[in-house]
């Protein structure tokens, strides 16, 4: 009801209705309001009397018209122009409701009971729509008064049980004291003193409380509405014409005596059907507005939530990169100290050898000096050669570099920063024009004998262009990814594969700006088995199909051919989050497929084996506790909490043999990390196995526990380290669960019985990172019990 509020207010005061009439272009005024806009204009100013004149109206007139959005009767069909001189040089007010609203030329003349009538050539302008109106003789009575809207507002008023206000106050509406039953007016202390004094004729009035007047007024009968022309008859038929309810005198001597008309009651009951029929599809169309603002609303949540998600994502992204930095800084400060150390040794070597042989040489000089004093003549001459020959030889070998230094004080290292300084201040967030990651859409996805037909889409709300895809299979393996086609197409049939294999497939988008990541993994598993139908989900494939690429991963020759027609069975093995889908395909076409042989043969096929569904798959974000950090591709998470979080694969499995292993990165103050698998709804705030969801092995730096409903098992001597290694043996076949770490098989089998949907499963915390490693082969140990009889 508070929406409805605005509707039973006046435009030109802002307050609820009192006495409101209706205006012709069906606005309504307070009848008080409508008094206090009304514009006088003498006869020699007005429209008419220039044109009856034949004066020429100037294109000035028009202007200032313009000013005053006036519409003439052409425009607006309700009269013409109420034209004045004065009026443009008045300047136009606000009303409460913020329309405009247009002050009469002159102040008007002092309150008084009954207001002086208009002038003939009055003018109101409506202040939501600004059509002119100009009144006749009968000036504001020529206006139904609207009853209904009276009515209305009486009982909004009376639902909000607000206090009655005084009908006569002129600007604050002051509450009312009493009511008087013959004038139906309720009144303030001071409007009654002034306006309804006790004396006279108004002494015989009954006054009594507003409450008791409201009672009064809503039981008694409403007053019915009577003709404008005539104020004595009341209304009794509709003009069809006028679109107004006329009284009988109107149509015997009034201007719609020659209108086309119809019963009162009659046309009252047709308005209210249109009405009604009206009302649903707007109320049809405020039901999809309440959805699109929950829609938006929630929009708000999922801003707020994707911020802070790509805040944790930025700031892993530049820390990564600091650390990178912190990484090459240490290494070419050890090269900084490698060639430090090195000039020092050759200098301090070099000092060695020089102060050695200048020793030799002082020694050489003082012993030459004292042979030089000595007299002996035949003495001398017995040792003099060879003295003169040592000193020779002593000035020579200092001659020979010995006195130039082997190295420079320089170093002969410049570090080129350039090129990274280049990178940092380029670094943008260019990834986010690129394609958001495809949709595969699992009703369109079949298999037909050795090909597989796959269909994609684009996000419904993703808004950046794009220029092509990239699909990709595996070789039936589990091996590489394989580009097997790249176009515009959303639709591919792949051709070359082999009966009773399994292939995953994934398609990525590309523009100029870059390639988006890859759709979710789809499993097909070719099969010429048709016995299992009762254990398959039926999804419907179209009878009918455009023409499609068909191209095989082993060949280069791109073919198109129009689809088949039959009927395909899918069985979903896992959740959202990765779609298997086996088909058995039952009533193919007699025709089946046929190639186009023209062009190039096809290359020689690989042989593919049969195996065992081979899943290659990282983490899944989407599922993962919010302080679960990732990397890597998804591959390597660690965690920003003390508390052990839970983080799941991507991939569920139901059936085959499955082994990964996790490699732990960094392992700090003894943490107890657990690894193993679990349902979609396990617990992600707890250790791995708390709860009957998830079945795990969790160890520290001694020992290892197997552990399912918080109940421990089989504690095993080994623990793990920086850079251990632990493997996880999914076998559905047997039903069993088995870990190692470092490839030696820890206790027995860890868990058995096992049957359902199992997804990879790791909980850790801060001082843990681990990395994941997938499409791995079964483990000795393992492969050959599996061999025994």
């Amino acid at each position: 009801m508070e929406e409805m509020e605005e509707e039973l207010k006046c435009p030109v005061c802002g307050s609820f209705y009192r006495e409101p009439i209706i205006l012709p272009c069906s606005h309504n005024l307070c009848q008080a309001c409508a008094r206090n806009i009304l514009v006088q204009t003498p006869d020699s100013e007005s429209p008419q009397s220039r044109r009856a004149s034949g004066s020429a109206v100037s294109d000035y007139d028009y202007l200032d018209l313009d000013k005053m959005s006036l519409y003439s009767e052409a425009d607006s069909g309700y009269g013409s122009y109420g034209g004045f001189a004065s009026a443009p040089t008045t300047p136009c007010q606000k009303s409460p409701n913020g329309v405009r609203v247009f002050p009469p030329a002159a102040p008007p003349p002092p309150a008084a009971l009954a207001p002086p009538p208009p002038p003939r050539n009055a003018c109101l302008t409506c202040p939501q729509c600004h059509r002119s109106l100009v009144l006749d003789e009968r000036g504001l009575r020529g206006f139904p008064r609207n009853r209904l809207l009276e009515g209305v507002i009486d009982r909004y008023q009376q639902g909000r049980a607000a206090a009655l206000r005084c009908q006569l106050c002129e600007k604050a509406p002051k509450e009312a004291a009493v009511m008087c039953e013959q004038c139906d007016v309720f009144y303030c202390d001071p409007c009654r003193l002034r306006c309804h004094p006790p004396r006279g004729p108004l002494a015989k009035h009954r006054l009594v409380p507003p409450a008791q007047g409201r009672v009064s007024r809503r039981l008694s009968p409403r007053k019915i509405s009577t003709c404008t022309d005539h104020e004595l008859e009341n209304h009794s038929m509709y003009c069809v014409q006028c679109k107004s309810p006329v009284c009988y005198q109107c149509l015997e001597e009034g201007k719609h005596s020659s209108h086309e008309v119809k019963a009162l009651g009659a046309m009252w009951k047709l308005h209210k059907s249109q009405l009604s029929q009206a009302l649903n599809g707007l109320s049809d169309r405020a039901k999809e507005a309440k959805e699109f603002l929950v829609q938006l609303r929630n929009m708000v949540q999922q801003i707020q939530e994707n911020s802070v998600e790509f805040e944790a994502c930025l700031v892993a992204q530049c820390d990564a990169l600091i650390d990178a930095l912190n990484r090459r800084k240490a290494q070419l400060l050890s090269r900084v100290n490698k060639e430090h150390e090195h000039k020092l040794k050759v200098v301090r070597d070099q000092i060695s050898h020089c102060t050695v042989k200048l020793r030799q040489t002082t020694g050489l000089m003082e012993y030459c000096l004292e042979v030089i004093k000595e007299n002996d003549p035949s003495g001398f001459l017995q040792i003099s050669d060879a003295l003169i020959r040592r000193v020779h030889l002593t000035e020579d070998q200092w001659g020979k570099g010995t006195l130039t230094p082997r190295m420079t004080t320089d170093f002969d290292l410049n570090l080129d920063n350039a090129p990274l300084l280049q990178s940092i201040h380029q670094l943008d967030f260019v990834q986010m024009k690129v394609p958001a990651p495809p949709i595969l859409q699992l009703e369109e996805c079949c298999t037909h004998n050795n090909s597989a037909t796959l269909s994609w889409k684009q996000p419904p709300l993703s808004t950046v262009q794009v220029e092509g895809y990239i699909l990709e299979l595996d070789d039936g393996n589990g091996g590489q990814f394989r580009e097997v086609y790249v176009g515009k197409e959303t639709m591919c049939t792949v051709d070359g594969l082999h009966f009773n294999s399994t292939y995953s497939a994934r398609v990525k988008a590309f523009n100029k700006s870059g390639v988006s990541p890859y759709s979710k993994t789809l499993v097909l598993q070719t099969s010429e088995d048709t016995q299992s139908e009762e254990q398959t989900l039926p999804f419907p494939v179209p009878l009918e199909r455009s023409q499609l690429r068909r191209m095989s991963p082993f060949s280069s020759t791109l073919n198109l051919q129009p689809s088949f027609s039959g009927r395909s069975y899918f069985e979903l093995r896992s959740s959202a989050h990765q779609l298997s889908l086996h088909s058995s395909l039952q009533s193919l076409n007699s025709a089946g497929c046929n190639f186009d042989t023209q062009g190039s043969p096809y290359s020689q096929l690989v042989d593919i084996k049969k195996m065992v569904a081979v899943a290659w798959f990282s983490f899944d974000p989407s599922s993962a506790h919010a302080d679960i950090i990732f990397s890597n591709d998804n591959l390597t998470v660690t965690c920003n909490s003390y508390d052990d979080r839970v983080v799941l694969g991507k991939t569920g499995f139901s059936k085959g043999l499955h082994y990964w292993e996790l490699s732990i990165d960094r392992y700090d103050n003894h943490p107890d990390p657990a690894f193993g698998v679990a349902r979609m709804d396990v617990l992600k705030d707890a250790m791995l196995g708390k709860d009957d969801k998830a079945w795990a092995m969790y160890v520290d730096n001694n020992r290892s526990w197997f552990m399912h409903n918080n109940s421990h098992t089989n504690r095993t001597e080994g623990g793990i380290t920086k850079g251990a290694t632990v493997g996880v043996l999914l076998d559905l076949t047997r039903r069993t669960l088995t870990f190692s770490i470092n490839e030696d098989q820890q206790g027995p089998v860890a868990f058995e019985n096992l049957e359902g949907l199992f997804f990879p499963a790791v909980s850790l915390n801060r001082n843990v990172q681990v990395t994941l490693h997938t499409g791995l082969p079964v483990p000795e140990f393992y492969a050959s019990r599996s061999a025994m009889p």
